[in-house]
């Protein structure tokens, strides 16, 4: 039996046929999306098809299931006839950073953890939505619906039925749901878009069949319920407990599986639900492989370049800390920050310690996530090491010293695409729990110190005098 795991990312949308027996993919395809910060949500439809198709045709059998993992948080509003008032505002996009301060003072940080399991940053769905209703008051008057990409995927796969969906993974990185009561809080939304009430999608269960696809290919094949990326990362990796996943990709992420939810006041570990019917505490930081490739550009090489020259560097790149804050950050909540090179001098101005430089700055923000996670409860007993960047022998090499455990490098896979499909097969089979398949190629870098507590007092002490936090 095949089913079909989609991922529609920030930059693409990628289609993996999957054997639901044991996992195995069969077939894949991808396309890409349109970059920026808004998009019209119509691009990652247009992408989705064409993957799909290709993916189908180069599958040895029916797809007879299929779920959607798709990027958090983005703001898909949509009028009476079901067509977006605007450009969807993806969770990269900081504009809304004063409509989430805004919300914080009017209800307090504390208040909105133990409610929604998170702090309004300018990333989620609920500060975005504050932002089209004090900046294009007429739009957001045309808002009926509010869904989120992959929502909206799934909508157009089952060909826009009157009802819509979604799961309580994605509809907890939207600052209008709780998820100790698996339930909406339209108060939130109606306040946020200054008394707007648009309808919201049913949340289903994470087993549920949604719908039936109408899309040609993969006709009548049972649409799951779909979910955030994030969640549909750890369900592919099958993460367990004492397990804790750092994804380095367009963002970074550091997510761990829990058994209840968590309310953190200090809005540093945002308190989601997984795609198991469990809890996902989790760390988000704007900047993650990007620094990498920009600092690869700078110095004139490839990716394979930047990690030899890295690790041609001693540990703490001769005194250089690079606060690697390119995109604005999420976490800690500096949307209008730059990046920050603390320490320069004639001495260490060489190209292998920049390079050092912008591994150790990445990871350390990645370590600093790690011990948010730590402070909530969670037990780290291993680092899986997941995204772009973990292919990076240098970040491989460093990373054990800097998060204090052992690591883990998974194979490369397209995660967040194959706990979709892992996804689609539960929902299909009607079993307790999603299938246990094995996660291929694990391989152990053990834990070593080499000077990684000074790097990381180096870091914090450069954040402190360039941020004071």
């Amino acid at each position: 039996m095949l089913v079909l795991g989609i991922d529609s990312s920030t930059q693409s949308t990628k289609a993996l046929v999957v054997d639901a027996d044991d996992g195995a993919v069969v077939a894949e395809a991808k396309a890409s999306h349109p970059d920026g910060t808004e998009v019209n949500p119509a691009a990652w439809w247009e992408a989705a098809r064409g993957a799909i198709a290709e993916a189908a045709e180069r599958a040895p059998g029916r797809v007879e299931a299929v779920s959607v993992g798709g990027q958090q948080h983005g703001m898909v509003a949509l009028d009476s006839a079901g067509e977006p008032v605007r450009d969807a505002l993806l969770w990269n996009d900081t504009r809304s950073a004063p409509q989430a301060e805004q919300l914080v003072e009017r209800h307090g940080a504390g208040a909105l953890a133990s409610r929604t399991g998170l702090v309004p940053v300018a990333s989620f769905t609920i500060t975005k939505l504050a932002w089209l209703a004090q900046r294009e008051p007429r739009n957001a008057d045309r808002v009926r619906r509010v869904l989120l990409p992959h929502d909206w995927v799934s909508w157009q796969l089952a060909g826009r039925p009157a009802r819509t969906w979604t799961d309580r993974g994605d509809a907890s990185g939207t600052g209008y749901y709780s998820p100790t009561t698996g339930e909406w809080l339209p108060e939130l939304l109606t306040e946020a878009m200054g008394g707007r009430s648009p309808e919201l999608p049913e949340v289903l269960a994470p087993d549920a069949v949604a719908a039936r696809a109408t899309l040609p290919e993969i006709e009548g094949a049972a649409i799951g319920a779909g979910t955030g990326d994030n969640m549909a990362a750890a369900l592919g990796l099958g993460l367990k407990p004492g397990d804790v996943a750092v994804s380095l990709g367009t963002s970074g992420a550091v997510f761990a599986p829990a058994e209840q939810p968590s309310a953190d006041p200090t809005g540093t570990v945002a308190g989601f639900c997984d795609a198991t019917g469990r809890y996902l505490p989790l760390v988000c930081t704007l900047n993650a492989a990007r620094v990498l490739s920009s600092t690869a550009q700078l110095l004139d090489t490839d990716l394979e370049g930047l990690s030899r020259l890295a690790l041609a560097a001693e540990p703490g790149a001769g005194g250089l800390s690079l606060l690697p804050y390119l995109e604005g950050e999420r976490t800690p909540n500096l949307p209008g920050a730059t990046g920050t090179l603390a320490g320069l001098t004639g001495a260490n101005m060489t190209p292998q310690n920049l390079a050092r430089a912008a591994v150790e700055g990445m990871l350390c923000g990645m370590a600093d996530a790690i011990d948010a996670l730590r402070d909530t409860g969670a037990e780290v007993r291993r680092v899986l090491l997941i995204g772009g960047a973990a292919r990076s022998e240098a970040v491989q090499a460093i990373a054990p010293g800097l998060f204090g455990v052992d690591v883990d490098v998974p194979e490369p896979a397209e995660y967040v695409a194959i706990g979709a499909a892992k996804q689609a097969a539960w929902a299909l089979s009607g079993a307790a729990g999603p299938p246990d398949w094995e996660v291929a190629g694990t391989r152990r870098t053990a834990g070593e110190d080499r000077g990684g507590e000074a790097v990381r007092a180096a870091y914090a002490a450069a954040r402190k005098q360039a941020h004071g936090i």
